[in-house]
């Protein structure tokens, strides 16, 4: 197979090519609204997790199934859409999967225990997921280049507020009606998507002898390797990582599917997965890029409600107030995105956004136990313009480096990585923040040493305050001591956040030299057109 060529083809493109109808736009809409639903899934239940956990009787670690099980099945459906996409075609695959959507999302609301509820997310997930990369594809072939920023714009932005917005939505309805309004909500959402697809789609026929002929030993290899791997990525740290026979097992597994779908690449006469597609170093660049802006936004969204919640002491409500401050560069970038992305070189404005999102991570190092939420609002600002800068160019990117038969098999890559590159980071950011946590508590307590009059002169204070107020000189002393404890843990928990935003900062910085791989649609020109068959 020869490596991809792109070549330039000239014509005035903005001239000639009409606008996108009324009907494009409805497909625009309809693939735009199942993305935010998908994307807004994910992250729905984080609010109302002690809710549901007590009403299906699960315990704390049980009750990550909820979330996980949604995220392993999306992963492996998102790959798979362009394939099925084919097979069925585009309305009959994306109307059978809202319809799915819908009933899982029922079945969710209605469980009564954990088993019920995770299966229904499992279901959910797979369902869902086929409704992200879709939307990409939709903007790709409905639209005319010159009005593919608006329609990259868009969905760019759906991708980032989804998962910010879940746990903001999640929560408010768990607080004003019940956790059940968190999935039942879909139902209303979901008639809407149908009545879009029904309304912007053409009908297409079914080509079934393409689903008999394909690639199963890389379907299979997909399956298993991906849900393996993100279950691996999502326990990991809670078991202790290869101390468990459990997750040595999953990872040999996850091992075997990668090694099926190497087989399929160079067995399969048309792969589930085009790997070919990362012969295209343009293309790759975007991926390894993606990849690692994906860690950084599912990894700031892990680490900063948790400082919130452990060192401000902040409830999910007022969490989730500080986390919308990073939406707002979006909507106020909303009307002139479109014009940029048309204008500026995309290597200058992903550069742009990784230097901010470096930029807020390290506005964010210099935390102390006394940060509260406000401290965050020029970091959070100016994350958000960051993340626009990002997302925005690398999405068309992404299409501009492929021909448009391939969007979708690029579409499929593009969002399994920046979903595999969130699973990635959360687990190595579970893994840091649990050594450093302990590292730095052992230190202090060292350097806290019994003997010292610092330290003795403290708990004297802190004793003879509690022994005003309870009269128990024992008690008091202990009440003291275990401040003491409270006050080390503290202190080593905000140093560890600190280095933790510190790292992504480091690692988002290392990726801006791959953006100069990227190539722009020069204005009056067709996007970039490969011959890799």
């Amino acid at each position: 197979m020869a490596e991809a060529v792109p070549t330039a083809m000239p014509a005035a493109v903005p001239h000639t090519e009409p606008h996108a109808s009324v009907t494009d736009w409805i497909a625009v809409a309809a693939g735009a609204l199942g993305a935010l639903m998908a994307t807004l899934d994910i992250s729905i239940t984080n609010s109302a997790l002690p809710q549901i956990q007590g009403a299906v009787g699960a315990t704390g670690t049980e009750g990550t199934w909820i979330s996980t099980g949604y995220l392993m099945s999306e992963i492996v459906m998102i790959p798979l859409a362009a394939w099925l996409t084919r097979v069925f075609g585009l309305r009959n695959f994306l109307v059978v999967n809202a319809g799915l959507f819908t009933a899982f999302s029922i079945l969710c609301g209605l469980s009564g225990n954990l088993a019920m509820l995770v299966l229904a997310r499992i279901g959910q997930g797979f369902t869902g997921g086929a409704l992200i990369p879709t939307a990409q594809t939709i903007i790709r072939t409905r639209l005319p280049r010159h009005q593919l920023p608006v329609g990259m714009t868009l969905f760019g932005l759906i991708v980032l507020l989804g998962p910010l917005l879940g746990p903001v939505l999640g929560g408010w309805l768990t607080e004003n009606a019940s956790w059940h309004w968190c999935f039942f909500i879909n139902v209303p959402v979901c008639a809407a998507l149908l009545a879009l697809l029904l309304l912007g789609l053409p009908a297409e026929r079914a080509h079934l002898k393409s689903f008999v002929e394909a690639d199963w030993l890389g379907i299979v290899g997909l399956a298993v390797g991906l849900s393996t791997l993100t279950v691996v990525l999502e326990e990991g740290q809670r078991e202790r990582w290869f101390e468990s026979s459990m997750i040595v097992t999953l990872s040999l597994v996850s091992l075997l599917g990668m090694g099926l779908i190497a087989l399929s690449q160079r067995w399969a006469p048309k792969p589930i997965l085009r790997l070919s597609l990362l012969r295209n170093a343009s293309y790759v660049s975007v991926i390894f890029i993606v990849f690692v802006v994906g860690a950084g936004i599912y990894g700031v969204s892990y680490i900063l409600p948790q400082f919130l919640a452990l060192i401000a002491g902040y409830n999910a409500q007022q969490s989730g107030a500080v986390m919308l401050y990073v939406g707002l560069p979006s909507f106020a970038m909303m009307p002139i995105l479109p014009r940029l992305i048309a204008r500026v070189d995309f290597r200058l404005m992903v550069m742009a956004g990784l230097a901010c999102f470096a930029g807020s991570c390290a506005l964010d190092i210099g935390l102390t136990a006394q940060s509260v939420g406000h401290d965050f609002i020029v970091s959070q600002l100016l994350r958000g313009a960051g993340q626009m800068l990002c997302m925005m160019p690398l999405n068309q990117a992404s299409m501009a480096a492929v021909s448009r038969e391939e969007s979708g098999d690029a579409a499929g890559i593009y969002n399994m990585a920046r979903n595999l590159g969130g699973s990635v980071g959360l687990a190595l950011i579970g893994t840091f923040i649990d050594r450093r946590d302990t590292l730095h508590v052992d230190r202090l307590g060292e350097a806290l040493n019994a003997n010292s009059p610092l330290v003795q002169s403290r708990v004297a204070a802190s004793a003879a305050s509690h022994l005003a107020q309870g009269g128990d000189a024992a008690l008091a002393q202990l009440q003291a001591l275990k401040e003491l404890v409270l006050q080390i843990h503290q202190q080593a928990s905000v140093m560890t956040y600190s280095e933790t935003f510190y790292a992504l900062g480091f690692v988002l910085l290392l990726t801006m030299p791959l953006a100069l791989m990227l190539k722009t649609p020069q204005p009056g020109q067709a996007p970039a057109m490969n011959d890799a068959h």
